[in-house]
């Protein structure tokens, strides 16, 4: 099953409905990769008889001529934040290692609804408090690349299972760069659609959102297939009530490219994605360098993510915290230090910064830049400590290693990050696209094209090697 396992999603679609192969053979081609691949802990829960059944049924329509979804028999995996009817949903955490969800989450109805079928969820911190995958319930999830360095966070396990070939499609989540961080630190494709474009009505606080659910896969166009299938408009959503029309960019596409957001950029990272923003000339884009302070941003974002874990989960932590993870237990207690009025100014400071974004979107129509400042980080680095980066020391972790993530969740506009090369120890490394709200599919194009033109496609050592056996 090893060659249907390494198919992208796509070419896996096109011999499903040639009926070249089966929904039960790519269903047990993902369900070997995972129990292959058990060390990587990617999944928090399989669900294998259920998907094996559905894959049986889903061989059954096709075989009658009954029509099948764009997603017909293809494999995928939810992170383990969002809901899943009558899989269980833990959030990483033991206050909910039992909870089984009574219907699925919109993103996860309508991938079901186009014919991919649920094979399992994946690991995520609890509650997806930071940015690396590891935690009381599970344990830790490994870089297929390098199990001495993190896979990211929060959507970490969806990003393993994508990268290690356990289905070619994953859903994720994203709260401050959680697909776009693990995307870039395990070399595939993630995508954070513009506020509302996929619907997300988990959140305790609709109006103040800045998570998101969104698609993971290993490369754009596969990433594109599971995004059309579960956008839309929801009429429970604010922000997703009848999207007005995308308006696509007329004449020369205008780049922002910003290297720096008031960083310290690792030197190998500036390398790479120096080399990738150097194809646009070739694909026949306009680039201007630009630099906008986003990292001064870090402090209004923990505001508004701190006091949000306290509102949710303060009680709880103060009754049971044996059962939490410490950094969690530290990041709501953080949150009691802050007032009505911090949180009041954070949300200015987030209007602020999307005030400033649409004015440049006047002139560019996207902006690209790395999207991490550094490599990912060694296993046991402090997620509430300091990091270094060239050398010196770069601050705390999410105004120094993504700085160029969580800005975009405060201002709603859509973000992508794709692989773009190695670094000189061979770790992969993200460029991140954002573009104005709505235009998500011309994002998606500029994207595809910068794809392209890298050529990135070197996989994790254990892919390799399994390839030159095969």
């Amino acid at each position: 099953m090893a060659n249907i396992a390494d198919m992208q999603a796509l070419e896996m679609a096109d011999a499903l409905r040639r009926r070249e192969i089966s929904a039960v053979e790519a269903v047990e081609a993902a369900l070997g990769k995972i129990d292959d691949g058990q060390r990587l802990n990617a999944f928090i829960s399989v669900c294998a008889e259920r998907a094996l059944d559905e894959a049986r049924a889903s061989d059954e329509r096709l075989a009658a001529g009954a029509p099948v979804g764009p997603l017909h028999g293809l494999p995928f995996s939810v992170k383990d934040l969002t809901n899943t009817e009558g899989v269980r949903t833990t959030h990483g955490s033991i206050l909910y290692k039992d909870a089984t969800p009574g219907e699925d989450a919109v993103a996860v109805a309508r991938a079901r609804a186009a014919g991919a079928i649920l094979i399992g969820k994946t690991t995520t911190p609890e509650f997806g408090h930071k940015p690396f995958t590891d935690g009381p319930l599970f344990g830790r999830t490994l870089n297929p690349w390098d199990e001495n360095v993190t896979c990211g966070g929060s959507s970490g396990g969806a990003a393993v299972a994508v990268a290690a070939n356990m289905g070619p499609l994953a859903l994720g989540t994203d709260g401050g760069g959680s697909i776009r961080i693990p995307a870039a630190c395990c070399g595939v494709v993630g995508m954070k659609a513009t506020l509302g474009a996929i619907p997300n009505l988990q959140a305790p606080d609709l109006f103040g959102a800045n998570s998101y659910t969104g698609p993971m896969a290993r490369n754009v166009g596969d990433t594109r297939m599971l995004f059309d299938a579960i956008k839309g408009p929801d009429r429970r959503d604010p922000y997703g009530q009848v999207a007005p029309s995308a308006r696509h960019a007329s004449g020369q596409i205008r780049i922002a490219w910003l290297p720096r957001c008031g960083n310290i950029l690792d030197p190998g990272i500036e390398r790479v994605v120096s080399a990738a923003i150097g194809h646009a000339e070739s694909l026949g884009l306009l680039v201007e360098q630009i630099e906008i302070d986003l990292a001064s941003l870090e402090e209004p974002f923990l505001v508004i993510l701190r006091s949000a874990l306290l509102a949710r989960f303060g009680t709880e932590t103060r009754r049971r915290p044996e059962i939490f993870d410490p950094t969690l237990l530290a990041t709501i207690e953080a949150g009691r230090r802050y007032s009505s009025a911090d949180l009041v100014a954070a949300q200015a400071a987030r209007t602020a910064c999307f005030i400033r974004l649409q004015a440049l979107f006047e002139t560019f129509d996207v902006i690209a830049s790395p999207t991490l400042s550094a490599p990912p980080l060694a296993i046991g680095t402090d997620p509430l400590g300091q990091v270094e980066i060239d050398g010196r020391n770069a601050g705390t972790i999410r105004g120094a290693w993504y700085p160029y993530t969580f800005p975009f969740n405060l201002t709603g506009h859509p973000a992508i990050s794709i692989p773009c090369g190695l670094t000189d120890t061979g770790l992969p490394v993200g460029f991140q696209l954002v573009g104005r709200w709505h235009e998500d599919d011309l994002l998606l194009d500029i994207a595809e094209a910068f794809e392209q033109a890298i050529g990135f496609s070197a996989r994790p050592p254990r892919q390799r090697r399994e390839r030159q056996s095969d």
